[in-house]
């Protein structure tokens, strides 16, 4: 028997991308959340030289070593997917980066190979919580300390864009040189400290490797330039974002608000749900002048019937980011 194509995988295609074969499944998915666990498994890295090691918390799974089990896992899931609602009926909060959580465990209790061994894990000193462990779990590559997180950055219209700095959050309330940084020198560290030793102690571990796994979506300046922050992985997922006084004044093209919740994968709306130009301008005009930035796609019909996302982009306020800061 020939060797699978996870199995001729070494190095970075192995520890960084080792589903690249199913890039284009979860827009083969009808169910929303399936969609979104697909994404989450298979969506590339926003980095590639990151300042801190990261690795695919799927690295070492069976599913890394044939990927096509993966995909048979997401297509039962799409033809029912209780399990997964279940998996997540736990989650009481709408944020996005504990919906993206919630997924990885999901996923990583259920991965051949993975023995999932905690997640959210409490770092605790007398009766103060230092932190959390996101996900401990255990490979065939050893014991494994994961930070993940899921982010949305918008470049700068008026530099280059080189330094991590420059790239905000849509509300302006974070910064993805002060994530790398937070990360870098607070979260990784915090499974090798004094305190830590304890909890993972009580787990019956006592050395683990530390890593991240940071994705998301790089947005550009439109109209504008920007240069990708250092360390970005050429293969990315980007967007663009415009201000408001920059939005075509007119266009057939149809497209629709995407709420929050629904910022992982890449959209699918039923013929049914999907807007006309008409109720978009209806919409647009509508919205107040200071509102935050909105997450906007524009959409195509498919052979299925289906209009299916082929852009997304931020509309922000004419004063963002000096509005939001």
């Amino acid at each position: 028997m020939g060797e699978t194509t996870g199995q001729r995988q070494t190095g970075y295609a192995r520890w960084m991308m080792p589903f690249a074969e199913l890039h284009d499944l979860p827009r083969q998915l009808r169910r929303p959340a399936v969609r979104d666990l697909a994404w989450t498994l298979l969506s590339p890295p926003l980095l590639s030289a990151p300042p801190c090691p990261q690795r695919h918390p799927l690295a070492g799974s069976g599913w890394a070593d044939e990927p096509q089990r993966l995909k048979a896992w997401l297509l039962a899931l799409d033809a029912d997917d209780q399990p997964l609602r279940d998996g997540l009926a736990r989650l009481t909060s709408r944020r996005l980066g504990l919906y993206y959580e919630s997924l990885w465990q999901f996923a990583l209790g259920q991965a051949p190979g993975i023995e999932l061994l905690a997640a959210n894990l409490a770092i605790r000193e007398g009766g103060r919580t230092l932190g959390e462990l996101d996900i401990l779990l255990r490979d065939a590559e050893g014991t494994h300390h994961l930070e993940l997180a899921i982010k949305l950055y918008l470049g700068p219209d008026h530099s280059g864009g080189r330094d991590p700095a420059q790239w905000l959050g849509p509300g302006c309330y974070d910064r993805l040189g002060s994530k790398l940084a937070h990360l870098a020198g607070h979260q990784l560290p915090m499974s090798s400290g004094a305190h830590s030793r304890v909890a993972l102690a009580g787990l019956g571990v006592q050395q683990v490797q530390a890593h991240l796994w940071l994705a998301g979506y790089l947005f550009y300046p439109w109209p504008g330039h920007a240069e990708p922050p250092e360390g970005a992985n050429p293969l990315h997922l980007r967007g663009r974002w415009l201000r408001r006084r920059d939005w075509p004044r007119a266009t057939a093209e149809r497209w629709q608000p995407l709420p929050r919740n629904a910022w992982l994968a890449p959209a699918r709306v039923t013929a049914e749900a999907c807007w006309t130009v008409q109720q978009f301008e209806a919409w647009l005009a509508g919205l107040d002048e200071q509102a935050p930035a909105q997450m906007l796609v524009r959409l195509h019909m498919q052979a299925d019937g289906a209009w299916h996302e082929v852009e997304r982009v931020f509309l922000v306020a004419d004063g963002w980011p000096a509005l939001s800061e």
